[in-house]
C-alpha cells in the first residue's frame, strides 16, 4: 500500500513547491500601484498616523491631569 502512495505522489510536487508556484502565479494576478499612488497612499498613512498620534496623547494629557486633580497630586 505503501508503494502505491509513493508512485502516485511521484508525478507531484511536494507541498513546499506546490505553495511557491501558487504564490509566483496569484502575485503574476495582483494590480501593483504606480509609483504616484504608492507615493500618495504613503502620505495618507503618515498624516492619518500623526492626527491619531496627536488625538491619543492629548487624551492621555487630559486624562493624566484629571486622575492628578483626583488624587490631589
Amino acid at each position: 500500500m505503501a508503494e502505491k502512495d509513493k508512485k502516485e505522489a511521484k508525478g507531484q510536487p511536494n507541498a513546499v513547491v506546490r505553495f511557491y508556484k501558487e504564490t509566483a502565479g496569484e502575485l503574476r494576478k495582483v494590480s501593483w500601484p504606480t509609483r504616484e499612488e504608492a507615493w500618495k497612499l504613503t502620505m495618507i498613512v503618515l498624516v492619518v498616523l500623526v492626527l491619531m498620534a496627536a488625538f491619543l496623547g492629548g487624551i492621555d494629557y487630559i486624562g493624566g491631569l484629571g486622575l492628578d486633580f483626583l488624587l490631589g497630586v
